[in-house]
């Protein structure tokens, strides 16, 4: 399907905003039938309020790596007996994650 950029109007700071053709595109793959009704910026805000300014007050966790060894910090609190991975192994073991 051919897309074209359209102007839309914001819903909550009331600006004009573009939606592109290929913005378009990838909500059309996620299956959204709705354009945005917020501008990239009030979306973002959106984004960040929902999520505690994204995620940088959340708490972390020492931990060390059962792979590499390395010490590491993790989202959540690590269990006994449960392997705690860095972030580069994690992707190693998880590549699709």
């Amino acid at each position: 399907m051919s897309f074209q950029d359209k102007s839309v109007h914001c819903s909550v700071c009331g600006t004009i905003f573009s939606f592109s053709a290929e913005e378009q595109g990838v909500f059309q793959s996620w299956g959204c039938t709705n354009e945005p009704k917020r501008c990239p910026s009030c979306r973002q805000s959106r984004k960040s309020a929902r999520h505690g300014n994204g995620g940088s007050d959340r708490r972390m966790f020492r931990a060390i790596c059962a792979d590499c060894g390395r010490d590491t910090e993790v989202p959540f609190e690590p269990r006994r007996g449960r392997r705690v991975y860095c972030s580069d192994c994690y992707r190693k073991v998880r590549p699709n994650r």
